[in-house]
């Protein structure tokens, strides 16, 4: 993706006591789930040209999506708005097996971009669901994740919203429930709601192995360690991204005096500065590094060009692509089809 502009020395050089620097969360940025379904879609355009069909954003990145319209995607919110017999992508988030019926009825040559973390927890709810347990299925309304999960045994998912929620919930059986989650969530708080359910259903089961993946978890480790030096932590996400969103609120419970999400560089405001000797910095599972180095530029150019990188974990998990898309024009396995790109951020 080319360099995003900025508006270079928007931001002042104001003094403040001692010296200034920034540190940098590892691991941020880009997960394999997401890798993964971008370069699907770029893929999909090499190979079948434009336009290739999104359902919904491929993943939760205003600029990504951006991007990807450029190249000639196409988003659109149903399968019923995509010409017959066109490709579509089902974004990274999963769909649920209503959404995959209505694109087969469509002649819609799809593939399938969900992330193997997700198709994990739709087919726990599968199995589950077939074993007549009841699913209690803790994540956000309306989010794209939680509706492909529900879909997969709706007569057998009741969702929680917050531990709060957990307090009210009415089963059928108390001794047949299981939890499952969304992927994306604040590990605390998953955990605080599977607490107070187990504290009203003792025979409570757990999925096979915890639903938060890994790179959410990781992004929420290294943002409480760096939270609790920082006078101020910028988030880069877009605001649909449950997993950026939580990163702010995540720095503020971990110490940081003052959190913001952002975009884009440029939207960071000169009073957020004022008397901070020490800026946070991470970023989203769905955000590439460039947005992550513009802003960097623009803080080194208001005095913060000491970066200290704090890292918490090692990333190396890569995801194959679907398969309808491992070969290039030629036939031939592509670079990518095995383990996305070929660089990534320290």
């Amino acid at each position: 993706m080319p360099r995003i502009p900025s508006l270079h020395n928007r931001l002042k050089d104001t003094p403040v006591e001692g010296p200034k620097k920034v540190l940098l969360a590892a691991p941020r940025g880009y997960c394999a789930g997401v890798d993964r379904a971008v370069i699907a879609v770029e893929k999909a355009l090499e190979l079948y040209g434009a336009p290739v069909y999104v359902r919904k954003q491929i993943v939760h990145n205003t600029h990504v999506v951006s991007e990807l319209e450029k190249k000639g995607a196409i988003f659109v919110e149903e399968v019923d708005e995509v010409p017959t017999g066109s490709h579509i992508v089902f974004s990274a988030h999963g769909v649920s097996p209503a959404v995959v019926n209505a694109a087969a009825a469509r002649g819609l040559s799809a593939i399938d971009a969900t992330c193997p973390l997700v198709t994990k927890v739709h087919r726990e709810a599968v199995r589950f669901a077939r074993d007549d347990f009841e699913i209690l299925l803790i994540g956000h309304e309306g989010h794209e994740e939680v509706e492909g999960t529900a879909g997969e045994a709706p007569e057998h998912t009741t969702l929680v919203g917050s531990p709060d929620e957990a307090d009210t919930i009415v089963v059928r059986d108390p001794n047949k429930v299981v939890w499952l989650s969304q992927t994306t969530l604040s590990v605390d708080e998953t955990m605080e709601t599977v607490r107070r359910l187990r504290a009203r259903f003792p025979n409570l089961q757990d999925p096979p192995s915890d639903d938060i993946c890994y790179a959410t978890q990781n992004r929420q480790v290294a943002i409480k360690k760096v939270a609790r030096d920082s006078d101020l932590v910028i988030v880069v996400g877009s605001a649909n991204s449950s997993n950026s969103v939580r990163l702010v609120e995540v720095a503020l419970e971990y110490g940081a005096k003052a959190a913001y999400r952002v975009d884009y560089a440029n939207e960071v405001k000169q009073e957020w500065l004022d008397g901070v000797n020490t800026v946070g910095v991470t970023s989203g599972a769905s955000v590439p590094e460039e947005l992550v180095e513009e802003l960097l530029r623009d803080l080194a150019g208001a005095g913060y060009g000491d970066v200290e990188q704090v890292k918490t974990a090692e990333e190396d998990l890569l995801f194959s692509l679907p398969k309808e898309l491992r070969k290039d024009l030629q036939g031939k396995t592509d670079a990518r089809a095995l383990g996305g790109r070929v660089s990534r951020p320290e």
